[in-house]
């Protein structure tokens, strides 16, 4: 392992068993708090990337195949990276799949660990071998969008540092400098069940706190909604009016939104009970007001709406993510073809 010592404003690097990886591209690296290493100099070329997150069943994979079935018919490069040990099936084979490295299923199996245990033990697997990622990934270059399918085991997302640790080793604080970008997907199901969608609200801040980088949130399978919900109540849901948390049903604003979904023939009420999910009482109500405080304070989580099936919906996010990543202001101006070009000189005659 390559350390070095500080003298001044200069760095003496000093290799001890330097791996291949630091000799070939002379990573700068130095002891960071807590025995990790912290990386110093960054690739020359830089890159883009957005991690495709959320919670199981929310449809991270059908949005990347969405998204890269858009980069294939507007003619952008993308490169396909799969980070669940437990995936099974792919409508486009992964450019770089963890199984390659490691699955799920083998460590359940020769660990006896539980899934959540076993994909835990996966990442830091992964972790301890980071020249899988960094020798697919080095080369590419900055007219790629690398998108990241990762799984969606909530632990990841909370209290368990592995994902910041792999997130500051690809993004611009670490050797492979890119500019990355998370986009979390949550159900739009969720909205006719009021418990469900603040309890995935508050998942996606938890993510949005911890992995500390440009972040959209995505309400997907809008297509399952449309016929269900009204759009009050639907922006309601979309900007998180955290007074949805603390309204009773018979208040002035749910018989409005109720009103709205009646004259459009919507029916909300499909679930029986639908409803009635959010737990009500005096400690309930106190907690759902601190719930709702919580969210409001931060005042950070705001959904856009998805449906893969409408292409225009996909590039209306594809677009979000670009301005996150800045990826349009680092890609050269193309040069006019011969055709193009205009000869001044018979011009002037």
């Amino acid at each position: 392992m390559a350390q070095f010592l500080a003298v001044g404003p200069r760095l003496v690097l000093r290799f001890q068993q330097s791996s291949q990886w630091e000799r070939e591209n002379r990573a700068y690296i130095t002891p960071a708090g807590g025995g990790g290493w912290q990386y110093l100099k960054y690739s020359k070329m830089s890159k883009f990337g957005v991690l495709v997150m959320g919670p199981a069943g929310a449809g991270k994979t059908t949005f990347c195949n969405a998204i890269i079935q858009h980069l294939q018919n507007t003619r952008r490069s993308c490169f396909y990276v799969n980070l669940d040990p437990a995936a099974e099936t792919f409508q486009y084979d992964p450019d770089l799949d963890i199984r390659e490295l490691i699955t799920l299923e083998d460590v359940m199996e020769e660990l006896e660990l539980g899934p959540n245990g076993g994909l835990i033990y996966c990442f830091e697997f992964l972790m301890q071998n980071l020249d899988f990622l960094t020798e697919a990934l080095e080369p590419l270059s900055e007219e790629y969008l690398i998108i990241f399918d990762m799984p969606g085991q909530i632990e990841l997302y909370t209290h368990i540092p592995l994902l910041p640790t792999l997130t500051n080793f690809l993004s611009r604080q670490g050797p492979l400098n890119i500019s990355l970008c998370a986009a979390y997907l949550l159900e739009s199901t969720f909205v006719i069940d009021k418990a469900k969608f603040f309890a995935g609200t508050l998942s996606a801040m938890s993510a949005m706190i911890l992995l500390e980088m440009p972040h959209i949130n995505i309400l997907s399978k809008m297509d399952q909604v449309k016929d269900m919900v009204g759009r009050r109540r639907l922006k309601r849901f979309v900007n998180v009016d955290v007074q949805l948390l603390d309204e009773d049903d018979d208040g002035k604003a749910a018989k409005e939104d109720d009103k709205e979904e009646r004259e459009h023939g919507l029916d909300l009420q499909a679930d029986p009970s639908s409803k009635d999910a959010l737990m009500s009482g005096g400690s309930f109500n106190r907690l759902n007001r601190a719930v709702g405080q919580l969210i409001d304070d931060f005042s950070m989580v705001s959904f856009l709406q998805l449906d893969v099936s409408d292409e225009d919906s996909v590039g209306a996010i594809l677009s979000y993510i670009d301005d996150a990543i800045q990826y349009h202001e680092a890609q050269e101006p193309r040069e006019p073809n011969d055709a193009q070009e205009v000869d001044w000189e018979d011009a002037d005659d």
